[in-house]
C-alpha cells in the first residue's frame, strides 16, 4: 500500500527518513506483535519543527476490528491525560488504511534498556538514589490517572494493568513518564470490564497482581501490587517472579511465599523493606490502598534516610550511559531535517483527537560529542549539559547511609562535551584526608580516592565516599564549564 507522497508499505518503512503524512519518519524506535514505533518530526510553516513518536498498527492487524478499537481506545484514554509523568498524546488518525498514534517524544530509554546497558556497562548495580527516584515518578502518573475524572466529574476508574519496566521511560534530563494504555481499563471501556478476552491474559505476567492473573475485576491496587514487583527488582537486583513457564510465574505470584528483600540482600533496609512487603500483599486490602500512598511513604523513608534523590543526578547517570545513542540520535534528527518540508495542511492525516492547549511544544537540543566512542572496555563518552551555571560547593558533609550495596563496578571515567565547538564540561578532584574511601560520582564508579579530572557535564552531581564496612559519606557538588571543583571527604567514613 503506497501513499501518493511515497508514505508507506506494507511491508514496512525502509530507508528512512521518509514521509508519512504530515510527519517525517526518522528511525523505527521498536516493533511488536501489533505495532511499530518510529521518532518523527513534524514540520509546518513558519519555521515550526517538533519531535513526536508515531505508533502505527502493523498492516497485517489493520483489519482486526478488535484490536483497531482497542488501539483507538488507547488514544482516547491517553488523550485525556496530561500529567508531568505520563506521556502526552497529541493526535490519532488513519493514512492510506494504516492508523496511527501521534505521542510527546520522550527523549530517554525504558527501564528494562537501562538495565541492559548497565550490564553491557559493567554496572551491576542500580543506584538506591535512582531506583526510588523513578518509582517515585512512576506513582505519581499512577496516581494522577487512577483520580482522572471525565468532563461530567465522574471517575473514570483508569487502571493501566500493564506497569514493567518497558513502560517506565527515564528522560536524559532525568524525569519519569509512564506510557502505553493500550490495555488500560476505564469505565468509558466499550468491552466487557476483563482482564481476559478469548481466554489471553493481558499485560506480562512477571507483574501481574494475583488478582489480575485470576481474571478478576481490577481497580487501582492492581497497579500498587506492580509498582511494588519494580521497586522490589530496582532496589535488589533480583527478578521476583522468574520461572521455567508462563503457568509456573502465574503459579509462583498466586500461591507461592515471596521472597523478602533482605532475604536475597542481606543489607537491604527494613524501612524500605516494609514499603515493599505491603505494596506485594497477595491480599490487595492489605496493600497500599493507592499510589499515592505508596508515594508518600516512600517520600517519608526518602526524608528520613535523607537519601539523595534527585532528577539532576538522574539525568547524569542516563546521559552517561547512554553516550552512544544520544549520538544516534543527533545524526537521525539531522538527516530528517534535511528533507522538504511538509505541506501546511494534509487531509489524510488529518487529527482526530488534538487539544492545542495542552500542547508542549519542545523540542530537545543534543550535543554532539567531542571525541570518538571509547573501547568495549571504556564507559561511554558524552551526554547534555545538565542545568546550572553558578559556582556553588556545597560543604556541608552528607547524610550518612549504612548499606554495602548500589557500588557500581569501578574505573569508569566520563568524557569532554563540545556543543558548537564550546568545550561544555569542567572537572571535578576528590580527596581523602585520611584513611580510603571508594567514589562514585552520580551512583557511578569513579575509582578509590584521591580522584583527579573526572570530567562532568555542567550543574550539581552527588558524590559519595563508601568506606570498607560500607558506610557512605554523600556531598553536592556543581560543576561549572572550564573550571575544576573540588570535594574533600574527611576519612574513611
Amino acid at each position: 500500500m503506497q501513499g501518493a507522497r511515497g508514505d508507506a508499505t506494507d511491508a514496512g518503512i525502509d530507508g528512512l527518513p521518509r514521509r508519512f503524512g504530515k510527519y517525517t519518519l526518522l528511525r523505527k524506535l521498536a516493533t511488536g506483535g501489533m505495532a511499530e514505533i518510529f521518532l518523527a518530526i513534524q514540520k509546518s510553516p513558519f519555521g515550526f519543527e517538533k519531535l513526536v513518536v508515531v505508533k502505527r498498527i502493523l498492516p497485517e492487524r489493520a483489519t482486526d476490528r478488535a484490536f483497531v478499537e482497542m488501539f483507538l481506545h488507547e488514544a482516547r484514554v491517553a488523550a485525556t491525560l496530561s500529567h508531568p509523568n505520563v506521556v502526552q498524546t497529541f493526535d490519532v488518525g488513519e493514512i492510506d488504511g494504516a492508523y496511527f498514534i501521534a505521542m510527546e517524544h520522550v527523549h530517554g530509554e525504558d527501564l528494562r534498556s537501562i538495565v541492559r546497558h548497565m550490564k553491557k556497562q559493567g554496572v551491576s548495580e542500580f543506584p538506591l538514589e535512582h531506583a526510588i527516584s523513578i518509582v517515585l515518578g512512576t506513582c505519581a502518573g499512577l496516581a494522577y490517572a487512577h483520580e482522572r475524572r471525565d468532563l461530567d466529574g465522574a471517575p473514570m476508574n483508569l487502571v493501566h494493568r500493564d506497569v514493567s519496566p518497558q513502560n517506565v521511560v527515564v528522560t536524559f534530563g532525568g524525569d519519569v513518564k509512564l506510557v502505553d494504555f493500550g490495555i488500560a481499563k476505564s469505565d468509558a471501556r466499550v468491552e466487557e470490564d476483563t482482564n481476559t478476552t478469548h481466554g489471553h491474559l493481558r499485560g506480562k505476567v512477571p507483574y501481574m497482581s494475583p488478582e489480575q492473573t485470576r481474571g478478576e475485576p481490577l481497580d487501582a491496587r492492581s497497579d500498587v501490587f506492580a509498582v511494588g514487583v519494580l521497586l522490589f527488582e530496582l532496589t535488589t537486583g533480583k527478578r521476583l517472579f522468574k520461572s521455567r513457564s508462563e503457568y509456573d510465574t502465574l503459579r509462583l505470584i498466586c500461591e507461592e511465599e515471596y521472597p523478602r528483600p533482605r532475604d536475597v540482600c542481606p543489607g537491604y533496609s527494613p524501612e524500605l523493606e516494609a514499603i515493599v512487603v505491603k505494596a506485594l500483599a497477595k491480599d490487595r486490602n492489605a496493600r497500599w490502598q493507592s499510589a499515592r500512598e505508596l508515594q508518600g511513604a516512600l517520600e517519608e523513608l526518602v526524608r528520613h534516610e535523607r537519601l539523595a534523590v534527585s532528577p539532576i543526578a538522574l539525568g547524569a547517570f542516563m546521559r552517561t550511559l547512554f553516550a552512544d545513542e544520544l549520538g544516534r540520535h543527533r545524526e537521525a534528527l539531522a538527516q530528517g531535517r534535511r528533507l522538504p518540508d511538509a505541506d501546511p495542511v494534509d487531509a489524510r492525516g488529518e487529527s482526530m483527537v488534538t487539544d492545542d492547549s495542552r500542547l508542549r511544544w519542545s523540542t530537545p537540543a543534543v550535543a554532539s560529542t567531542r571525541r570518538p566512542p571509547p573501547s568495549k572496555t571504556g564507559w561511554p563518552r558524552g551526554g547534555w549539559i545538565a542545568a546550572g551555571t553558578a559556582a556553588l560547593l556545597v560543604a556541608a558533609v552528607g547524610s550518612v547511609w549504612v548499606s554495602r550495596r548500589f557500588v557500581p563496578a569501578a574505573g569508569r571515567v566520563a568524557p569532554a562535551l563540545e556543543v558548537e565547538g564550546a568545550l561544555a564540561t569542567g572537572r571535578l578532584d576528590v580527596g581523602v584526608t585520611g584513611g580510603a574511601c571508594h567514589v562514585t560520582v552520580d551512583g557511578i564508579s569513579r575509582g578509590s580516592a584521591p580522584v583527579k579530572g573526572v570530567e562532568l557535564s555542567p550543574g550539581p552531581h552527588v558524590v559519595a565516599c563508601t568506606g570498607g564496612e560500607g558506610r557512605v559519606l554523600r556531598e553536592q557538588v556543581t560543576i561549572v564549564a572550564g573550571e575544576t571543583g573540588h570535594v574533600a571527604f574527611p576519612g574513611s567514613p
